[in-house]
């Protein structure tokens, strides 16, 4: 008897990158593939830890494996660029020592797992995953977790250097810092670009370069999908159609599923607490895993929740959300927000408006699509000192709670994105088509030179064009 496809999935080593990776092996899985899910023996041990303490534990075709990272025990994993340069060096050999070998696995469940036959990866894994996967003559796909817009700003790194937009070395603004990549996109700030805003010059120069080595990567690929779907960004996917849009993923939705949580166990009394509150009184406040405020700015947005009259959920209260229930429960109003993309599609798709306030990375960008493009959310504005004021902020929930508009436009957005991922929905069918896809053994045309290689790297000619 035949086994099963059997995918090696490869998340980047991050919380906002591990669950919809996980969402990934889990769709993978419901539609016939046995998956072995590689995480750093750091980020392995929290999830195993938050499956043991209650959290979803359900695995099915999935086994979990771990692999080191290179970093020291108790060093800050937080330090992403110091963190990306040494998975090259200690899970790529790790990685291929596990499809080299993956036909000699224990049996699974009963099942038989088989040798492993395809590869997919987070795009920010980088090159070595995809190098791994044209030696070992398996498919490869690439899995872009964001959102397309940023994705797109990569993917055109020629035509913004052409345009004197950032600068070749390092990605730097230079010029006017300004730019729009089609008429149908939004104005964008070189300074928001996603490796210029992480607050080190060094390091974002060594991440620029890693990015790029990553579209180089790209290019290899068999396949990539993204995280999006496609009402929300059709001008990225248009530019690139190419890219298939499977989002939004159903990160968190899993009853009883492990879904790649970190931060475990989630406080679930919150939920007894919403539902005492009335119906959309709620301001929801999270801002992920890497925002740090300083005393002044914690403090301004303490009394500007309190200034707002309205019952509110934030931090201490909880030590850990579940945020996909909070947002999905009607007493939520609104959701002050640092913009990651998880929590802006969560946002989305359950139909909440947005205080936007980004603070690392890509979020800037996304905040440009929740309150410029999409027009379901308000941004969050500094003073000339750099501080939200607590005045703004309640001003801001203020109108994000009185404006019916806003409400039917996040609402049509949530009516798109559950259309999208429902059988016969646009995303529904691109994962279908890639899951299909990806099950089929590789061609011939994999290695260098081949048919399929070069398949983004024509499209990336065709923008500098």
């Amino acid at each position: 008897m035949a086994c099963p496809p059997h995918a090696i999935v490869i998340p980047y080593p991050a919380q906002g990158h591990v669950i919809p990776l996980m969402e990934v092996a889990h769709a993978l899985a419901d539609r016939g593939f046995n998956v072995t899910f590689v995480n750093t023996e750091f980020n392995h041990a929290r999830v195993v830890a938050s499956m043991s303490n209650g959290a979803g534990s359900g695995l099915g075709r999935i086994r979990l494996v771990a692999v080191p990272d290179g970093m020291a025990p108790g060093e800050d994993r937080n330090q992403l660029v110091k963190l990306t340069i040494l998975m090259a060096e200690f899970m790529a050999p790790r990685v291929e020592e596990l499809i080299l070998r993956s036909g000699e696995a224990a049996v699974l469940d009963g099942a038989c797992p088989g040798k492993i036959t395809c590869m997919v990866t987070d795009y920010n894994v980088g090159y070595w995953a995809v190098d791994i996967a044209r030696r070992t003559g398996i498919r490869v796909g690439a899995v872009w977790p964001a959102s397309a817009a940023v994705m797109v700003t990569l993917l055109s790194f020629p035509k913004l250097i052409e345009d004197n937009i950032i600068d070749a070395e390092d990605g730097s603004t230079v010029g006017e810092g300004t730019f729009q990549l089609s008429p149908d996109m939004p104005l964008m700030h070189s300074a928001h670009l996603a490796w210029n805003c992480i607050g080190d010059h060094d390091q974002q120069a060594t991440l620029y370069r890693l990015l790029c080595d990553g579209v180089r990567a790209m290019e290899q690929c068999d396949f990539v999908i993204c995280n999006s779907f496609q009402d929300a960004e059709p001008a990225s996917f248009k530019l690139f159609p190419n890219v298939l849009p499977v989002g939004p993923l159903l990160t968190g939705e899993r009853s009883g599923k492990a879904v790649g949580h970190f931060w475990q166990p989630e406080d679930d009394e919150c939920m007894s607490w919403l539902d005492a509150q009335p119906e959309r009184s709620v301001v929801y406040v999270a801002f992920g895993s890497f925002t740090m405020f300083n005393r002044r700015q914690f403090e301004e947005l303490a009394l500007g929740l309190e200034l707002s009259g309205r019952p509110f959920l934030w931090g201490k209260l909880v030590s850990w959300s579940p945020q996909q229930r909070v947002l999905a429960h009607p007493a939520v109003a609104c959701f002050v927000s640092h913009c990651g993309w998880n929590s802006t599609m969560e946002g989305v798709r359950n139909g909440v408006p947005f205080l936007a306030w980004p603070y690392f990375a890509d979020q800037f960008v996304n905040q440009v699509y929740i309150s410029d493009v999409w027009k379901v959310g308000l941004k969050a504005v500094a003073n000339e000192s750099g501080v939200i004021t607590k005045e703004h902020i309640a001003g801001r929930v203020e109108e994000l709670m009185g404006d019916p508009g806003m409400r039917e436009r996040v609402e049509a957005m949530k009516k798109g994105a559950h259309e999208s991922i429902q059988e016969g929905g646009s995303s529904h069918g691109n994962f279908d088509a890639f899951a299909e896809a990806m099950k089929n053994a590789a061609p011939e045309s994999v290695q260098d030179g081949g048919s399929s290689h070069g398949n983004f790297h024509s499209l990336a000619e065709g923008m500098k064009a």
